[in-house]
């Protein structure tokens, strides 16, 4: 028998080749969310970081209209932290008291978990892939296996040269199974280590906006105590 891949195709059966192919699919699916995934991040990311470092200006000269025109711009227009830190500043800058931090506040723990919720995109599909692949990869050596048992009662015997395509079609289906599953995983655990990371980016920035915007209370009232 052929043991190239080619002639390992050739001699596999219908049932085996659809296990074979919808592997190959869920291998592109997770390849095109981790590329997805990458290209996104590293926009939001980059944004964001802008953002963070640019939104100092107006806060500082406690131009709040300056800050919330900066968080709407076409520049930052996919950062996650113009999303979050715009909804809060509008809140605050209807009310700009104790009670308008209140809703601040809740507006940061709102469109954090909306945003959260946006990061994880597509993280279902690699988990779900890692932890499924290796069983599709299974019902294909299960299909293997039978073929084998298929070409042994066919020859009267158990001579390995005439059931090396069922064996080799188990075991093509069993390796590809695993591949899978850990192309997969790497990249669930990358980009979880990725969102973990950008939470905590995220979760910083919200306690420094939630300190400048106690503080700029404070001086509100201290000037009203002046006049």
């Amino acid at each position: 028998m052929d043991l190239s891949i080619g002639g390992i195709w050739a001699a596999m059966g219908i049932p085996a080749k659809v296990v074979l192919l919808v592997m190959i699919l869920m291998l592109v699916w997770c390849v095109y969310v981790a590329i997805e995934r990458a290209l996104y991040f590293l926009t939001a990311r980059g944004q964001s970081r802008a953002l963070a470092g640019a939104i100092g200006g107006p806060l500082s000269k406690h131009d709040l209209d300056g800050a919330n025109s900066m968080v709407k711009s076409d520049a930052y227009k996919k950062a996650y932290l113009a999303a979050i830190l715009g909804a809060a500043l509008g809140e605050y800058s209807r009310r700009p008291d104790k009670h308008g931090i209140a809703s601040a506040k809740r507006m940061l723990d709102t469109v954090s978990t909306e945003e959260g919720a946006g990061l994880r995109k597509g993280m279902n599909i690699l988990a779900t892939t890692g932890s499924t692949a290796p069983f599709v990869g299974l019902v294909g050596t299960i299909f293997g296996i039978i073929t084998a048992f298929g070409m042994m009662a066919e020859a009267g015997g158990g001579d390995l040269t005439q059931i090396s395509g069922g064996i080799a079609e188990a075991l093509v289906s069993t390796a590809v199974g695993i591949i899978v599953a850990i192309v997969a995983i790497w990249f669930y655990n990358y980009f979880n280590a990725v969102i973990d990371d950008v939470m905590k980016d995220v979760a910083v920035a919200s306690a420094e906006l939630v300190d400048y915007l106690e503080k700029d209370v404070l001086r509100r009232s201290e000037e009203q105590v002046a006049k």
